[in-house]
């Protein structure tokens, strides 16, 4: 039986695969949240309690701003996982 040996490369790239997909998850997370709060603040009560319209725009800012950080880091994983 012969064993296959795992390269540093393959290794890197499902390393980057994983984290990228964890990143994704934590966008569409927090987007989700996003959309619950806007239809809690509009009185429609999805799952979440209604809020003001102050505090659904200020999750909105931090939704964009987790996203950004989140494609950077998805972006950066996935030059590392590439590398031979």
């Amino acid at each position: 039986m012969s064993e296959k040996k795992v390269t540093m490369g393959e290794f890197r790239k499902t390393i980057a695969t994983s984290l990228g997909t964890a990143f994704g998850i934590v966008i569409g997370m927090i987007w989700t949240n996003v959309v619950l709060g806007a239809f809690a603040t509009m009185g429609i009560s999805l799952t979440t309690t209604g809020g003001t319209w102050f505090g659904w725009m200020y999750f909105v800012i931090v939704a964009i701003i987790v996203t950004i950080v989140c494609v950077l880091a998805i972006v950066f994983i996935g030059k590392w996982g590439g590398k031979e």
